[in-house]
């Protein structure tokens, strides 16, 4: 029962001790303002050069989708690969999460092709329009399998 008393007593010691140490710390004086005199510790930056503006994708078109096997459920860890229309080289790569969804962000002003493949399946190929207004799409695969594909 001592004991008790003893560590309750000594806890609220160090509990009073961490709060007193804390508040000590929040009220140190601001650092002092350098004056206007004094020579700056940072050199200025050439006026020549001029500043890189940061793209922003606020205005992007989202393609987003789901893929489904040849059984109506979703395929996960299916690639996705996009290009423009009028390019042979593909610019965006994704693969479906556990849910077989994807999103893909992409300029607008363009239509791009989308190429869905996974093995076993027929590859299959969309064209999606990003000219419009809108800043979504919505897409939907149903992946093959590579012998009914070819019947």
């Amino acid at each position: 029962m001592r004991f008790a008393r003893w560590f309750r007593a000594a806890c609220v010691v160090a509990l009073v001790a961490t709060r007193t140490s804390g508040s000590a710390n929040a009220q140190e004086p601001a650092p002092p303002a350098p004056a206007e005199n004094a020579p700056s510790a940072t050199p200025a930056a050439p006026a020549s050069k001029p500043s890189k503006t940061k793209y922003s994708h606020a205005n992007d078109f989202l393609i987003r989708g789901t893929v489904f096997n040849e059984k109506a459920l979703s395929f996960a860890g299916v690639q996705l690969r996009v290009r423009r229309a009028s390019e042979k080289k593909f610019r965006w790569e994704s693969y479906t999460n556990s849910r077989g969804e994807f999103a893909i962000r992409v300029p607008q002003g363009s239509d791009y092709e989308m190429v869905v493949r996974v093995k076993g399946f027929a590859e299959q190929t969309r064209t999606i329009d990003a000219k419009s207004g809108d800043y979504e799409g919505n897409v939907v695969f149903r992946m093959v399998p590579e012998g009914e594909a070819k019947k």
